[in-house]
Order: C-alpha cells, then sequence, then structure tokens
C-alpha cells in the first residue's frame, strides 16, 4: 500500500484553510491559460469569470487530495478499522482499491484493475464532489 497526494484534511476547518492556499495558484494558472490562448482584454473580461477560477481551485484542491492505493486486502482491513461511512465504487472483484477519508467521517473507495493514475483521478474528483464540494465551493 502506498499514498499520493498532499493534502488530508483533518476537519472541514482545516479542509477550508487548504481550499484557500490554492486559491492563488487558481488565478495564475488561468491567467496564463488565457494568455496562451492569446486572449486580449477584452476576450478575458468576458470569459474569464469567478466560476471559471473557482472551477481550476476545485480542480486544484481536488488534485492534491491523499489517495491511498492498495490491494483489495489492505482496503478490507482498513475498512474494518474505519469508524465511518464507505462508498465503494467498482466491482467488488477487482483486485486494487483506491480511498480517501474526509474530514467528517465518510469516505469513498474506488476499484481498479490496472490504471491505477486514472483510478487516483477519478476517485479525486468523486471525493471532491461527495466530501468537500458542500464544505468548499460557494
Amino acid at each position: 500500500m502506498h499514498t499520493v497526494g498532499t493534502f488530508s484534511p483533518s476537519s472541514v476547518e482545516d479542509a477550508r484553510a487548504q481550499y484557500e492556499t490554492v486559491g492563488p495558484a487558481a488565478q495564475t494558472v488561468v491567467r496564463e491559460v488565457a494568455k496562451a490562448m492569446e486572449f486580449d482584454r477584452e476576450e478575458y473580461d468576458d470569459r474569464v469569470t469567478g466560476e471559471v477560477v473557482e472551477t481550476a481551485r476545485d480542480a486544484l484542491f481536488a488534485s492534491l487530495l491523499e489517495v491511498r492505493v492498495g490491494s483489495r486486502e489492505e482496503y478490507e482491513a482498513w475498512r474494518e478499522s474505519y469508524d465511518g461511512e464507505v462508498t465503494t465504487l467498482g466491482h467488488e472483484n477487482v483486485e486494487r482499491v483506491v480511498w480517501h477519508a474526509g474530514p467528517e467521517g465518510e469516505a469513498v473507495a474506488a476499484t481498479f484493475q490496472n490504471e491505477e493514475d486514472a483510478a487516483v483521478a477519478t476517485l479525486r474528483r468523486q471525493a471532491f464532489g461527495r466530501l468537500y464540494r458542500e464544505h468548499l465551493s460557494g
């Protein structure tokens, strides 16, 4: 078993603080992408809205979430010791699992066979949507 990512908020307040830290990076990414797309000032003002920057912030936060990657047996051992609700996506007969426990007694997991990077990316989006969005996005 191993972990990838850096954000593992221990509380909603911790998640909010980490979410705030990616705000400036999200603004910079959006600005640089718009520049690479050769937006002039008028097009930038028309197309780069607060919603665009918030979407970038959401994606950056999600991409930094800590995810555990392990065998079915490692996941089951973790799940037995976890005192919260777990939503597992995917097929139960698959050998590998990725999972993330949120700050409020809920976790999300997804099974996969071969494509670890894709599984981690999918799980992070699921974790953000299921465990964090209602507390962070506004």
